[in-house]
């Protein structure tokens, strides 16, 4: 299963709904027939109904646990608002934090790589140090990092949250 690509309809769902105020199913729905009409993802229609079920479970949980989330992220917004943030790095914080809390199958680290990934290719030029920033605060104090620093060192990799900026 492409994860990565139920993430990428996942945040589009998201925004989707927040923007039209509609129904998971209307927006998971409105997003694959997009995505199988223009194919401006360049995906096969194969892998977009492998990814379905995954995606639908990706968007209902986040709305599901939407004032929650916010409540959390909010402890890690410095000088913001999660109401002020770009519709874009919302649903990407959203979703990582819904992984990270949710999801015992997606590993912290996944949850933020992949929403760090995810703003580089939806959001701003700022959007990737941004979500960055205020996810390596929330797994910093969940103690998730353990190793992490060590780890980043002996691959000679940009961790995701080495050399972090701040939010």
């Amino acid at each position: 299963m492409k994860r990565r690509l139920a993430r990428e309809i996942a945040v589009q769902s998201l925004y989707q709904m927040e923007m039209n105020g509609v129904s998971v199913q209307e927006a998971v729905d409105a997003v694959m027939e997009e995505a199988k009409g223009d194919n401006e993802m360049e995906t096969e229609v194969a892998e977009l109904a492998a990814v379905d079920g995954f995606t639908r479970e990706l968007v209902l949980g986040v709305k599901s646990n939407q004032d929650a989330l916010d409540a959390q992220l909010a402890g890690y917004l410095t000088g913001w608002q999660v109401d002020r943030l770009s519709r874009v790095d919302r649903q990407i914080l959203r979703l990582a934090a819904y992984e990270m809390n949710h999801r015992e199958d997606v590993p912290a680290k996944v949850a933020v790589n992949e929403a760090i990934e995810l703003a580089k290719h939806f959001g701003t030029d700022e959007s990737g140090k941004f979500v960055n920033g205020v996810l390596g605060r929330l797994i910093r104090e969940r103690g998730q990092t353990k190793g992490k620093d060590a780890e980043a060192e002996e691959a000679g990799s940009d961790s995701a949250v080495e050399g972090e900026e701040k939010a």
